[in-house]
């Protein structure tokens, strides 16, 4: 009998049999796919070029405590930083520019160099410590870090339209909203403001790096600290009953929770998925031709032009919309790694949110209307060209119900409550011997680990 069977192998999974592993636990963990990764596996775009299927670039893996505790960094994971951090442009061929550097950052802000530096700088430079309010369930906060939760929380709760009044520029009104449109929900909800300033933190304090070689270097240095310690990583190893599960007494699950249910034989939970992703990857014969300067040399570049628009087009999308010129995310993970393609030529990473279960093939053309906004002539570079529907995107992960890549709606009581309002979330309720580890728990979306890590560290208090 195995201490612990862990159902899935993406970083959050993969995160909590690492730290189980470590702590002197019989750890097995069991995959569906040929290979590991979920949202953190790298594939071949074309014979030379290779691409990032889902997640690219990670502020919050570049600061993430669990992989800090992991020492990923001695299994082959290193960070590379873009000479441009983001970029957001506008119709002028101007753009707003977040550097890593704070300084850098608000000497381009003029009139809100102060409040920036208020809101975003005090924050980043104790971003060693503050980071647990943004990786850390909210009542576990609230108990141990109940003075810095109640200063967060007082902007953090606060909808990200409210918080861009606080601002007189274009450029500072830009990135906080695109930095919060990564939400996925409506920008005139509560907690928007939260995603915006984290991530506003987290890119000053560590940067918004890509991985050296890609992504699969986050799970393949997780999965070498699980062998390392005894554990077993075990593919092609469907689970669609408990009783495919080999025995031991306690099991992870790095389930989204209508999955967990189905595999209980319970009703499905109250759990509302939200808006899917809908993926552009592209090889091209040289660099973006960007019309704004900045963009040249950033590893992740808004699209969307001016702070409004951005929230006009998540609006729309939250209501089921397909709108025409909608909030781009894009990466240039070549910028900073030349190994993703040969010499002079470059990967472009680009994606839109779109309606849950969304198949509508305009939605690919949205994408390039901003690119011919932003950059025209891009068309003639073009190598190759790869789409990845909401669809595609379900197929390749049972997880990602109807495109939804983020585990369940950000919405402000699935941020609180995720996926139920607990001191622990992450124990299945009913069962001593199971826990729920993906990304449906706290903090939410993202290759940073936390919620398996959070989940390990419940299973290490209770059995």
């Amino acid at each position: 009998m195995w201490d612990v069977v862990v159902v899935g192998a993406g970083p959050n999974g993969l995160t909590a049999a690492a730290r189980l592993a470590r702590a002197g636990r019989r750890v097995l963990v069991v995959e569906a796919a040929p290979t590991i990764g979920g949202g953190s596996r790298t594939k071949p775009l074309t014979d030379d070029a290779r691409y990032d299927v889902c997640a690219a670039v990670h502020p919050f893996g570049a600061s993430s405590p669990a992989f800090e505790a992991l020492r990923l960094c001695d299994h082959g994971l290193s960070w590379l930083h873009p000479p441009t951090a983001l970029a957001h442009p506008f119709d002028d061929g101007d753009a707003a520019v977040l550097h890593r550097d704070l300084t850098l950052t608000i000497d381009g802000l003029g009139a809100d160099r102060a409040r920036w530096q208020r809101l975003v700088g005090r924050l980043s430079r104790t971003w060693q410590e503050s980071r647990v309010l943004a990786t850390g369930p909210v009542l576990d906060n609230l108990a141990h870090h109940p003075i810095a939760m109640a200063r967060f929380g007082v902007v953090a709760g606060l909808p990200a339209t409210t918080l861009a009044r606080w601002f007189r520029t274009r450029e500072a009104k830009a990135l906080l909203l695109g930095f919060a449109a990564h939400s996925g929900v409506s920008l005139h909800l509560p907690a928007t403001s939260g995603v915006a300033v984290a991530l506003a933190a987290a890119a000053h304090a560590v940067g918004m790096p890509v991985a050296a070689g890609g992504s699969q270097a986050i799970v393949d240095a997780l999965a070498a600290v699980i062998q390392d310690a005894g554990g077993e990583i075990r593919c092609d190893h469907l689970v669609t009953s408990l009783d495919d599960i080999p025995a031991a007494r306690g099991v992870l699950l790095d389930l989204v929770p209508a999955h967990m249910a189905a595999l209980l034989g319970r009703s499905a939970p109250r759990w509302r998925h939200g808006v899917a992703a809908w993926k552009l990857d592209l090889l091209l014969s040289g660099e973006m031709p960007w019309t704004a300067a900045p963009c040249r040399g950033a590893g992740t570049v808004h699209l969307g032009g001016e702070g409004n628009a951005v929230d006009r087009a998540e609006r729309a999308t939250a209501r089921g919309h397909i709108p025409d010129t909608p909030y781009v995310i894009v990466t240039q993970p070549s910028v900073a790694d030349p190994s993703r393609a040969p010499v002079g030529k470059h990967v472009v990473w680009a994606y839109r949110h779109v309606p849950n279960g969304c198949d509508a093939v305009s939605a690919s053309g949205g994408i390039e209307r901003q690119f011919d906004r932003f950059a025209p002539g891009w068309r003639d570079l073009v190598l190759h060209r790869q789409v990845t529907t909401a669809a595609d995107f379900a197929a390749y992960n049972s997880g990602y119900v109807g495109g939804d890549i983020a585990g369940g709606a950000m919405t402000p009581w699935q941020t609180v409550a995720r996926p139920r309002l607990s001191a622990d979330p992450y124990r299945v309720r009913g069962r001593d011997d199971m826990w729920l580890c993906s990304q449906s728990t706290p903090p939410g979306p993202g290759v940073h680990g936390m919620c398996g890590w959070h989940a390990a560290g419940s299973v290490l208090r209770h059995s």
